[in-house]
């Protein structure tokens, strides 16, 4: 088989940056008293195979153009895909047009000088992959076929996808702040189905990375996902009861990002937030610590300056159990009273900090209880915490997995879940933007089906 590929279309800062000038000339020259720009551009390949065939090859080109001009405090903002000279300045005139029509608004502008990056650090964020149609292809079925080879009981597969994508970020504002950087990200991921009579467990498993030397290989992968779905053969329900509960850590990075949400300035200024101003207060037991480390080295959220062009840094989130401030951006920030943490756009590699044990110490602290591989649903509540969501895993008795379980729903309240976080284990995953082992919570809520 022969794929041709197109010609590549390579993201290059310097074109980029000459395009984020000329859009601030446009905005400056239409009579605006501020306005910021930022350009994106990504190409990459995508391909899929499904039972022993490829069934998809994709090729994206993605890019985009957002510009946002201030006069004085009014605001408008506009967007468009096409990066040409005319387009860039008909998308400036309507950002224009539109803020003179908006309410004025004193928290609006871009971020104080003082707070944007003046140095910009080289994160090592872009490896990119020379990687043909046919090798993607070949690793995709290779994916695949080791994930068959688990067991007989791998009966169907939902694919297997090999992905590597390149790009560049530029941004500037009439601050005179101006700077790109480049970046890659790369996987392999795999999802296979196990069958035992009449009864199917679906499982997955998958690698990524800004350097694609830094992938599992593509059989260990598949290896991963066929084992994970035979082993959650011959669930079981359980009956309604109050037990503990641990959190594999490719889930409970969701515990997490529910506390980021709630401390967002957005949440905060709403006053939409079960963490309503809890600056200063124990949230987590006293052992517990959670940090933003923005310029880790080839780390998925890394980035040198936020998505307003300020500086991002590392600073604690919490210390001995409180909460030490909130997640901002410019706006937010000033709706509050408060300055910028270089959070607009996300945050940048949170890490829990746990206490040295791996996964077979965390099972010995369980115990007795539930330990959760999958999480289902979306019944997190971010105003008043409650949680609710349906779940999969294995049960556990004496330290140890028993059985797997299906069809159960774990509920809490997060603010209490927070309190009640028991231990955070050694076994870290670093495939996101929160790093974190898994966590147990001393007591929850497991509702059979």
């Amino acid at each position: 088989m022969t794929l041709e590929r197109p010609t590549e279309v390579t993201p290059d800062g310097a074109d980029l940056l000459a395009l984020v000038e000329l859009a601030l000339g446009e905005a400056r020259a239409l009579g605006a008293s501020q306005a910021e720009a930022a350009i994106s551009l990504d190409v990459g390949l995508t391909v899929s195979a499904r039972l022993g065939e490829v069934e998809t090859v994709e090729y994206q080109r993605d890019r985009g153009l957002a510009v946002t001009v201030y006069f004085g405090t009014r605001k408008g903002a506009a967007s468009t895909a096409d990066l040409g000279p005319a387009a860039l300045r008909e998308t400036v005139a309507k950002a224009c047009s539109i803020a003179r029509y908006t309410a004025e608004d004193a928290c609006a502008g871009l971020a104080d000088p003082e707070t944007l990056a003046r140095d910009v650090p080289d994160l090592d964020l872009s490896h990119p992959w020379d990687l043909t149609p046919e090798a993607a292809c070949a690793l995709a079925l290779e994916c695949e076929a080791a994930a068959f080879a688990v067991d007989p009981r791998i009966t169907n597969s939902e694919g297997a996808t090999v992905s590597s994508h390149r790009g560049m970020r530029a941004y500037g504002n009439t601050h005179g702040f101006l700077a790109a950087y480049p970046g890659t990200i790369h996987s392999v991921s795999c999802s296979v189905l196990g069958s035992q009579g009449e009864e199917m467990e679906r499982d997955y498993w998958y690698t990524t990375a800004r350097d694609w030397r830094e992938l599992e290989a593509a059989a260990s992968v598949g290896r991963m996902s066929g084992e994970r779905a035979v082993r959650r053969l011959e669930a079981r329900k359980l009956e309604t009861m109050r037990v503990p509960v641990l959190y594999a850590p490719e889930v409970a990075r969701g515990l997490v990002s529910h506390f980021v949400g709630a401390i967002r300035g957005g949440s905060q200024y709403r006053r939409a937030s079960f963490l309503l101003d809890a600056a200063g207060q124990q949230v987590f037991p006293d052992w517990f610590a959670l940090s933003e480390r923005p310029h880790l080295a080839k780390a998925l959220a890394s980035a040198p300056f936020d998505h307003e062009g300020v500086a991002t840094r590392d600073r604690e989130l919490v210390e001995g159990g409180m909460l030490l401030g909130y997640v901002l951006g410019t706006y937010s920030a000033r709706k509050l009273g408060l300055r910028t943490t270089g959070n607009a756009g996300g945050t940048h590699n949170l890490i829990v900090h746990g206490r040295g044990r791996d996964l077979d110490g965390m099972l010995a602290l369980l115990d007795r209880g539930l330990y959760v591989t999958e999480l289902m649903g979306q019944g997190v509540n971010g105003v008043t915490g409650d949680y609710s969501r349906g779940a999969a895993g294995f049960w556990v008795e004496g330290g140890r997995l028993q059985y797997p379980v299906h069809e159960v729903t774990i509920a809490g309240n997060l603010r209490d879940m927070y309190r009640q976080v028991v231990e955070v284990g050694s076994d870290v995953d670093a495939r996101s933007g929160v790093r974190t082992g898994s966590i147990l919570v001393e007591q929850m809520t497991v509702a059979g089906g």
